[in-house]
């Protein structure tokens, strides 16, 4: 009987992956996760959030944009296809975890999930533009693009350790403590699509519905979260020092500390400068930016050796079985 291999597997005969190659192309569905959030924004800041008024199509009649929609429609149809360049990101992960030996399946299963993400966003995308850029829609939508930063992360971060258990490197108390960073770090960067969804920023030049919210007291509550964020930040920082923590994991905290900084000017900035759309897009920059660098911290507090190979036992001769110096 013969058996038919499915593509991944019959590349995987004809093609290994350096582990360099591997941690790349994590890396560059990082970046371009990165480029899209970024770029969404952008649509947002433009009032191109319309730019293309339905979805798959850009119109009823035209899958692409055309000159009647003028830049919000070139703008808008040109983050669409940048959706195409993350699933390309996505992919070449995907065949290179696949590839990669020995194999790893816990990264192959981290690239697929990534593949279902990229899909589900692209249809939230959809109802969002066919709902007319409903706030809360558009939130939902913010989040799942963040959802996929976190797993894009992780997966670059695991391509560059081992298989094997996960071994601490710091005392538990200090790992619970950077773990509480993550949640409220990711509490943040949820109450930041309330402040953007009660702002002036609909996302298109039309009477778009704001959600029902005061737009200063949501941006209070989420610059309390951005407080809350430094100090525990600054709490890591310092109690990995008093434990006398690797290198390479206080380096990751002092790293933190410095987006936090930039991404706290710019938010004071924008708040008392009327959210000009320049300094809303480099926020949303920071944001990223700050997310990746709570991840890269909460996993340096730990460490995943590369799984030993199982020792095979020799096999005894017969006559050396038999023998009284055996």
């Amino acid at each position: 009987m013969v058996s038919v291999l499915t593509p991944l597997a019959f590349i995987a005969q004809r093609w290994t992956p350096s582990p360099r190659t591997v941690r790349r192309a994590a890396l560059s569905a990082v970046v371009m996760t990165v480029v899209i959030i970024v770029t969404g924004g952008a649509v947002r800041l433009t009032g191109s959030g319309l730019g293309c008024d339905t979805w798959p199509k850009c119109t009823d009649d035209s899958l692409f944009t055309t000159s009647e929609q003028g830049l919000h429609g070139a703008i808008e149809f040109g983050n669409r296809l940048l959706t195409y360049v993350v699933s390309a990101a996505v992919g070449w992960f995907i065949v290179a975890a696949r590839c990669a030996e020995p194999r790893r399946r816990r990264l192959s299963r981290l690239g697929w999930l990534q593949f279902w993400i990229v899909a589900l966003n692209a249809v939230i995308g959809g109802i969002t533009v066919r709902l007319e850029l409903n706030p809360w829609t558009v939130a939902v939508h913010f989040l799942a693009a963040n959802a996929l930063l976190t797993v894009t992360t992780v997966s670059w971060l695991r391509a560059g350790e081992g298989d094997g258990p996960a071994r601490p490197r710091v005392p538990g108390p200090v790992r619970k403590l950077g773990w509480t960073l993550v949640v409220v770090a990711g509490l943040l960067v949820a109450a930041g699509t309330t402040v953007t969804g009660s702002g002036k920023h609909a996302g298109d030049s039309s009477d778009v519905p704001r959600m029902p919210f005061d737009y200063t007291s949501v941006a209070q509550v989420h610059a309390l979260f951005a407080w809350a964020v430094c100090a525990l930040a600054l709490a890591v920082f310092f109690v990995l020092r008093v434990v006398d923590a690797p290198d390479d994991t206080r380096a990751r905290a002092r790293d933190l500390l410095l987006v936090l900084l930039a991404q706290g000017g710019i938010g004071y900035v924008q708040y008392f400068t009327g959210v000009p759309e320049v300094l809303v897009g480099l926020h949303m920059l920071g944001s990223s930016l700050m997310w990746i660098a709570v991840l890269r911290l909460a996993l340096s507090l730990r460490e995943r050796p590369a799984q030993a190979p199982a020792t095979a036992i020799p096999a005894q001769a017969p006559d050396a079985a038999l023998s009284p110096t055996a």
